[in-house]
């Protein structure tokens, strides 16, 4: 079994989360994992990049899923 919590501080965690995991895998050991999002700054290489991708001609753009299947197609995903 699998279960994620997302909460946005840890002020969040009370005893009633505490409690459901207690429930729910009673006896089974399991793995807290605990992960802090962190601020992210794109570099200014970055932000060129996308800036030259945004002045892109649009009309030569294809779908996701078309991408997708050129990928598949070209590595044998």
């Amino acid at each position: 079994m699998y279960t994620t919590y997302h909460l946005s501080s840890a002020e969040e965690i009370t005893t009633d989360i505490l409690d459901a995991i207690k429930a729910n895998f009673k006896s089974k050991a399991i793995v807290i994992t605990v992960e802090a999002e962190e601020d992210y700054e794109l570099s200014q290489e970055m932000k060129d990049i996308l800036d030259k991708r945004l002045a892109e001609d649009k009309s030569d753009y294809i779908s996701a899923e078309q991408s997708i299947n050129e990928l598949k197609q070209k590595y044998g995903l």
